[in-house]
């Protein structure tokens, strides 16, 4: 079982920047694929990013701009987002996949976090 709490949500003007954090629970951190999407009002969770320790997959929409990360020590997966865009405005959610091998769609991800909001102002 693992518990997700993301942070560091917020509102921020457009070309600005915001880290989120994702802390997990549990001892076996380092074994579970870490991801990231979000999700608009009326719309389906869409991915975002993650990162099978090898290799890291990003939506065509956030590449260049957006940088997932991990520090398996502290049992946290960070989203760097840069160069923000206010289509970018949505609640972000971590999750976690019990399997390492890396995937996109929500449904491979056994569990979530409560998300944070994202707005970015134009």
């Amino acid at each position: 079982q693992v518990q997700l709490v993301e942070s560091g949500g917020g509102l921020v003007q457009a070309g600005g920047s915001l880290r989120l954090s994702c802390a997990a629970s549990g001892r076996t951190f380092s074994t579970y694929l870490m991801g990231w999407f979000r999700q608009t009002p009326g719309k389906e969770r869409e991915f975002v990013a993650t990162w099978n320790g090898g290799r890291t997959y990003y939506a065509d929409s956030v590449k260049g701009r957006f940088t997932i990360s991990r520090d398996n020590a502290v049992n946290t997966v960070y989203l760097q987002m840069n160069n923000l865009k206010p289509e970018d405005t949505a609640v972000y959610y971590c999750a976690a996949r019990s399997s390492y091998k890396a995937a996109t769609p929500q449904y491979d991800y056994d569990y979530w976090g409560q998300g944070t909001q994202v707005t970015v102002s134009s």
